[in-house]
């Protein structure tokens, strides 16, 4: 039986591999700003702007299975240089904008026998890493609303996030736009490479499905390796 899934933020990147994947057997709508990279997909877009629009719910099925919250920012500089907005839109996007997103739809995941959401933290959570002050305190803070969200939901829904290590999208690719950059980012992990957004959204794709359905209020690290071992 097809399910029908919502992904905000799916033109581009994890988003955009998660259509092709899901689209075969499943009714795939994407809410996002652009749908150029959509125009021969076959899914139903919304335009919507996260951080300025309200969700227009019209185009939407009576029941949604599946939600994807995709929009994220990488802000990685040296503290003394983050301003306290920057933190402030970092949680805008990252947290406010999945909660806004979450709550217009709440009614229609709530007519599925069991919904699964899925969110996007990152490997900086748990391991500290320099730089990353602005982006680790926001998705901490969405780390936080999965597992709050997945006690309060049971067994209704189901709520995962999961959190890589540098994947190679295009919100990433000022850290990836030269051989030299990508040599480096894959010697860092203990097995060197890189993620691509196929491999988030192949773990997307399990946590929405059948496989997953004793899973809830995990964070999954899909990183490399890099947030829990040490091989130099």
């Amino acid at each position: 039986m097809k399910k029908n899934v919502l992904i905000i933020g799916g033109s581009s990147g994890i988003g955009r591999a998660l259509v092709d994947l899901l689209r075969p057997e499943h009714n795939i709508y994407v809410a996002s700003r652009s749908n150029e990279s959509l125009a021969n997909a076959e899914v139903t877009h919304i335009s919507y702007d996260v951080m300025n629009d309200a969700l227009d719910v019209s185009d939407l099925p009576e029941q949604l299975d599946g939600f994807v919250y995709c929009p994220g920012s990488i802000n990685l500089r040296p503290f003394r240089g983050l301003k306290p907005q920057t933190f402030q839109d970092d949680f805008n996007l990252n947290v406010v904008g999945a909660v806004k997103s979450l709550q217009s739809v709440l009614p229609l995941l709530q007519k599925s026998p069991q919904a699964s959401l899925v969110f996007y933290s990152t490997v900086a959570v748990s391991t500290g890493m320099p730089f990353h002050a602005s982006v680790a305190a926001a998705k901490g803070a969405l780390e936080g609303l999965t597992r709050s969200l997945a006690a309060e939901y049971a067994p209704k829904f189901r709520v995962n996030c999961i959190a890589p290590s540098l994947t190679d999208t295009p919100l990433a690719d000022k850290f990836l736009n030269n051989e030299a950059k990508l040599e480096k980012a894959q010697e860092r992990h203990p097995l060197k490479q890189v993620g691509t957004a196929k491999n988030i959204a192949q773990m997307t794709a399990f946590l929405l499905g059948e496989e997953s359905q004793w899973m809830t209020g995990q964070i999954l690290h899909v990183d490399g390796g890099i947030g829990d071992l040490k091989t130099n």
